[in-house]
């Protein structure tokens, strides 16, 4: 595993190498070349056509709640997934301008001398890997979870496999999706099982490769405004080694304009993530609440422990977006006190009055949004857990009530 880790870095891009490299590996970043370059378009078009069918299954299934509700939680899944996918796609020149200014910044900051910068450097570069290969150890847990469950299913309930053997029970499907042909032959299931599995190997490399390179991007805005405060709390330098006027102005400068550059990119990455978590919030509600239906009606130990699995992975993936909007909204609310942490007081008086400007220039948050309506905040995750225990509530009891009568 240290060996494989150890060639997802690269020395040119010491904090997304592994994330850059999962970005290219599963297409988001296209290659130049032309033949890789449709390659690429052809696998993102058919996992897209996919997915297309998983709605039109629910047509077929819409009889039954239990399958209803399994394809749904999976199918709003996938969407996201493609969306992410298309917007990353078309808005490719922005995520690669994030993507260099988060290098070049990174790069910067690493040649410096000041041992609490790299300490800070170094701490958030740790949690960026741990935070990326857990991540991607989740998803891909998932997706065997959901690719072994049919084999499962088949192989340790006899009750079930007799009913599949004698016609009166299908055979449980990878991910539920139309084919044209019929999936309750050996042959078919077959293929269809390749064909589901596949789609969610892919798009689970989809997942993987965005969701974590948004995630370091997000950790190191707030590692930036971090080494801006202890940057501007050295403008001066100290009492016993102050710094001359022209070198003041030039550091004071330097963080003026680092603080522009920050603002300038967090709202260039919230316009292209802003879409898609509004998305994922009205998803995420339903597959929460698909899932936690599941698990209560779930009569089969096992099948219950891999949906929770299934949950786990659902609250975890919003979870750690709203979390780091969170904790960067709150660095972006202490990043003034690196101003007033300087020696700004046994200054003149015109040094005192750029000190004025920059307090005031960081007096701006950033916290990022969910389209038009609310902002990713662990407040948020919160309401939008209450709003799915309310649709499972509902559900439970609509269920419950049709039983009865």
């Amino acid at each position: 595993m240290y060996h494989i880790f150890d060639k997802l870095e690269s020395d040119s891009m010491p904090l997304l190498g592994p994330n850059v490299k999962a970005l290219k590996f599963w297409g988001l970043i296209l290659p130049k070349a032309k033949l890789q370059r449709n390659f690429y378009l052809l696998m993102h078009l058919s996992v897209t056509i996919f997915t297309a069918t998983e709605y039109v299954d629910i047509w077929f299934i819409k009889s039954d709640i239990n399958l209803l509700l399994n394809n749904l939680k999976i199918t709003m899944l996938a969407t996201v997934s493609v969306t992410k996918v298309m917007t990353f796609l078309f808005w490719q020149k922005h995520w690669k301008n994030l993507i260099q200014y988060v290098n070049n910044a990174d790069l910067s900051h690493r040649i410096s001398d000041n041992n609490i910068k790299k300490i800070t450097i170094d701490k958030y570069t740790k949690y960026c890997r741990r935070i990326t290969y857990l991540y991607w150890a989740l998803m891909y847990t998932t997706v065997i979870i959901v690719m072994a469950l049919p084999i499962y299913k088949y192989a340790a309930l006899p009750t079930y496999r007799e009913l599949v053997e004698n016609g009166t029970a299908s055979y449980m499907q990878v991910v539920s999706s139309w084919v044209p042909f019929n999936k309750n032959t050996i042959p078919g299931h077959i293929t269809a099982s390749v064909i589901q599995s596949f789609a969610s190997i892919y798009g689970g490399g989809w997942i993987t490769s965005f969701d974590t390179n948004a995630m370091v991007i997000m950790v190191f805005f707030k590692g930036e405004l971090e080494l801006l405060k202890i940057d501007c709390a050295d403008i001066f330098g100290t009492e016993s080694n102050p710094v001359s006027d022209s070198i003041a102005c030039i550091r004071l400068r330097n963080c003026y304009k680092r603080h522009v550059e920050l603002m300038k990119y967090t709202r260039l990455f919230d316009t292209c993530l802003s879409p898609i978590m509004l998305l994922y919030m009205f998803v995420c509600s339903i597959m929460l609440c698909a899932t936690a239906y599941q698990i209560t009606v779930e009569t089969s130990a096992m099948q219950r422990f891999l949906t929770t699995e299934y949950l786990i992975f659902g609250v975890v993936q919003l979870f750690i977006y709203c979390w780091h909007s969170n904790d960067l909204f709150y660095a972006s609310r202490q990043v003034m006190n690196g101003p007033y942490n300087s020696i700004w007081w046994n200054r003149n008086k015109h040094c005192k009055k750029d000190i004025q400007i920059l307090i005031g220039q960081f007096n701006r948050t950033i916290v990022f949004s969910a389209g038009p309506f609310t902002n990713l905040t662990v407040a948020t995750f919160i309401n939008i857990l209450k709003g799915a225990y309310s649709y499972y509530t509902l559900l439970r009891q609509s269920q419950e009530t049709a039983f009865n009568k």
